[in-house]
Order: structure tokens, then C-alpha cells, then sequence
């Protein structure tokens, strides 16, 4: 086992793997920017190392500056978390050249499920189902027009590389196209530095449905249930839950097995989560996830387990400390996002924090990594935190989230707190007919509704 891991990421991922490696009797080194000098991550590490100004292509991108953090700390492996150089190949590739373990998947794994067309190709050819689409970046616009006749319209346009929305267009006509092929490619190359394009069938009303899996490296894998990520604004996730309340038990099965045995072929380490679009009882899978997902705990707190800790077992060597036959589904769990944005605008809202006070009781987690009197950076993404609620069935878990929501208090700056409150008021949050366009309906709703 390690006895010094090196965090090469910020806030409350940071802090979350402060306290799993805390537990394992490892010691931790924080990294930071200047503005981050005062974090929590920084306060709660065994030791600091600043690596750079605020702009994170200076600090928590920088491969070299985080390497030297390592040799000055004497740290044995980096936890990149989530974002920042996570899904990095060639960070990875550095780690292993400096004899330093990255705890994550293989940098070949890395690549290939970083570019979509390749791992789409992958997955086909590993018997997970796939939405129609091309098998290859579509590169002209003439190449486009001849594809879209193919298949029909809609189609979406993606970037081959990265994610979160970028380059992401809908097209419903085909006099549609040209344009936003144009535009995709141009926030593609501003966004990646590439400007890669391919086309799906758009799926007009799905469920957003994610498995997530962990493989130990030796060919061996679970899958540890699904979470139903369908409330989402401009392709950004807002409130995750899980078990899903539109998969049947058999549904589950089915998927999860089929997930599992593709990353044991590839003898896939680490976690991983393997997202999909689910629609009329079908999955078609849309990509990979090679690192831990910010909507982890919602998973952990239905099967009680500690996936940071399997992570650093998995990196160090050892088995997972549970098998496929030890997972069993308890209660029901739901997240929601909480970013430092003025709702309805969603406009960025850093500041300075001035009264904190996290909920608490049964089946209460609030991963944050804030305090009184910390100032939210404006360099970063805006998520401050994460509210995660368990409860024995879905109907418990909504009626503490509720509960959770009103004894939580962030002053100082706006949040998205308001949100949630005004979506536990909604029918079809609480039946779970949802899809992933209902948020964005319904904030279309709610707007003009306030304009009239």
C-alpha cells in the first residue's frame, strides 16, 4: 500500500479523497493556486505544495508543475479526481515514466474512451448497443449532408473529443445543417483545440442512464448498479439518483452484466461509468467515463461501500474487496448540484462566504469544501457542493432531501439552492417522470411564466 498520495485536483474532490486516504492510514499532499492558499483541501492535507497563478492552465493542468510537486513531497501516486487532467493520457503517461502510480485506469484506456468515435467503435465490437451514428468524424459539410440522408433527421453533432455540452448541436432539419455544423466544429476547436465532428440519431425524449463499473486490472469486474442522471441544463447534470425509477430489476441485470463483461475484456482498472440513452426500453451507449463521477456518493450510499478507497486498493495492487455477488441495492439516494450561479440567470456568483451551516440527521452527506469566511474563487467551475440524501425508498429520500435543503444555509453569494426547492414542488419529480429535456421545458416555463 502507499504510505503518501498526492491529490492533483481542488475542492471538494479534493477533500473527498483527503478523507478516504485518512482512513487507510495514508498520508496526503494537497496541491493549490494562490487563490486556493486558504482551501480546506489545503487546510485538511498532511502537507501543501503551491503549483501556480489562479488560471488553471498555470496551476491544476500544468503536468510538469504537479510532477514537481510530487519529488518535493515524495509522493508515491497522484488521485487526479474529477476534471482538470483526470481523462489526460498523456498525464498519465508522465506519472508512469516517473515511477509515480496514477490511481486510475491505463493511459491506452484513457485514449481510448477520451475520443468518442473510437470508443463507441469499442463498444460495438464488445457487444454493448450503441445509438445509429457515424463511424468516423464527419469532416466536410458535403460528407454530412450524404450521412444525414442515411440515417434522418434529428441528428446531433459532437465533438470527438471532450464533453460537458461543447460543440454539442441538435439539428432537426436539414435545413439546419450547414450551420450547425459550422458552429460545432468552431466551439469544438476553441474548446479542445480540435475540431473534430461526429453525427448521431438524436434521440427526441430519453432517460440519461450511466452503469458504473470497476474493473481491478486483471481481467476481472462488477458493475455496481445505475444512476438516473436525466435532470440536466445544457447537457450539465443537476440531481442524480439512484436505482433509477425507470429500470426494472431485469434491466438492470441485463446492462450491468453486459458493462461488466466489456471492461474485464479490456481488462479495465479502476472505477469507470459507462453512460447511456435509454429510451422506449432500449440503452444506446453514448460514452465513457474513465475517472470517478462527481455523482459517486449516490452510489456509494445505496451499496455502502467507499469507491475512493477501491480506487487506491486498485492502483496499489490489491483485489476489490467485494464481488459481484456481495452488491445488493439498499433504499434509494439522490444528489443535487450546488453551484455558487444566481438561479433563475444561472450567471457565475463568486464571493466571499459569510454564515455556512451544513444539514445534517439520518441519511445526510454534504460533500463541500467550504466554511465560513472562504471566498469562491471565480477561476473555477462554479460547484460549491453536493447534498446527498438516503432514505429506504425513493418517496423517504425526497421528503429528507426536502428536509435537508431547508436546514442548509450558504450566505454571502447566490446558489442554485432555489432550484431544488422549487423542483421537490413539481409532480414529476416526484413520480420520476422525467426525461432529459424536462429541465430545460421547464425552465422555458417558469420564465416566461415570471415575464408574464
Amino acid at each position: 500500500m502507499f504510505n503518501k498520495i498526492l491529490i492533483a485536483n481542488r475542492g471538494e474532490i479534493a477533500l473527498r479523497v483527503v478523507r478516504a486516504a485518512r482512513e487507510m492510514g495514508i498520508a496526503t499532499v494537497a496541491v493549490h493556486s494562490t487563490v486556493d492558499a486558504d482551501a480546506m483541501h489545503v487546510r485538511m492535507a498532511d502537507e501543501s505544495v503551491c503549483i501556480g497563478p489562479p488560471p488553471s492552465a498555470g496551476s491544476y493542468l500544468s503536468a510538469a508543475a504537479i510532477m514537481s510537486a510530487c519529488e518535493i513531497s515524495g509522493s508515491e501516486a497522484i488521485h487526479p479526481g474529477y476534471g482538470f487532467l483526470s481523462e489526460n493520457p498523456l498525464f498519465a503517461e508522465v506519472a508512469a515514466d516517473h515511477d509515480i502510480t496514477f490511481i486510475g485506469p491505463s493511459a491506452e484506456h484513457i485514449k481510448i474512451m477520451g475520443d468518442k468515435i473510437t470508443a463507441k467503435r469499442s463498444m460495438k465490437e464488445l457487444g454493448v448497443p450503441c445509438v445509429p451514428g457515424s463511424d468516423g468524424s464527419i469532416d466536410t459539410i458535403d460528407d454530412a449532408y450524404e450521412f444525414c440522408d442515411e440515417i434522418g433527421f434529428p441528428v446531433i453533432i459532437k465533438a470527438t473529443a471532450g464533453g460537458g455540452g461543447r460543440g454539442m448541436k441538435v439539428v432537426k432539419h436539414q435545413s439546419e445543417l450547414t450551420n450547425a455544423f459550422n458552429t460545432a466544429r468552431g466551439e469544438c476547436r476553441a474548446a479542445f483545440g480540435n475540431d473534430q465532428v461526429y453525427i448521431e440519431k438524436y434521440l427526441e425524449n430519453p432517460r440519461h442512464i450511466e452503469i458504473q463499473i470497476f474493473g481491478d486490472g486483471q481481467g476481472n469486474a462488477v458493475h455496481i448498479g445505475e444512476r438516473d442522471c436525466s435532470l440536466q441544463r445544457r447537457h450539465q447534470k443537476v440531481f442524480e439518483e439512484a436505482p433509477s425509477a425507470a429500470i426494472s430489476s431485469e434491466a438492470r441485470d441485463t446492462i450491468g452484466r453486459l458493462c461488466a463483461e466489456a471492461v474485464a475484456a479490456i481488462k479495465y482498472a479502476g472505477a469507470g461509468t459507462i453512460e447511456f440513452l435509454y429510451d422506449q426500453g432500449e440503452f444506446y451507449f453514448i460514452e465513457m467515463n474513465t475517472r470517478l463521477q462527481v455523482e459517486h456518493p449516490v452510489t456509494e450510499a445505496i451499496f455502502g461501500i467507499d469507491l475512493v478507497r477501491e480506487q487506491i486498493r486498485v492502483a496499489a495492487g490489491l483485489p476489490l474487496s467485494f464481488t459481484q455477488e456481495n452488491l445488493e441495492i439498499n433504499g434509494h439516494a439522490i444528489e443535487v448540484r450546488i453551484n455558487a450561479e444566481k438561479f433563475p440567470e444561472f450567471s457565475p456568483c463568486p464571493g466571499r462566504i459569510t454564515q455556512y451551516h451544513a444539514p445534517g440527521g439520518l441519511g445526510v452527506r454534504m460533500d463541500s469544501a467550504l466554511y465560513d469566511g472562504y471566498s469562491v474563487p471565480g477561476h473555477y467551475d462554479s460547484l460549491i457542493a453536493k447534498l446527498i440524501v438516503h432514505g429506504r425508498d425513493r418517496k423517504e429520500a425526497l421528503a429528507r432531501l426536502d428536509r435537508a435543503l431547508s436546514e442548509l444555509i450558504i450566505d454571502g453569494i447566490d446558489t442554485t439552492i432555489p432550484l431544488f426547492h422549487a423542483l421537490l414542488k413539481e409532480p414529476d419529480i416526484h413520480s420520476g417522470n422525467y426525461t432529459i429535456n424536462w429541465l430545460e421545458h421547464w425552465l422555458q416555463t417558469n420564465r416566461a411564466d415570471s415575464a408574464a
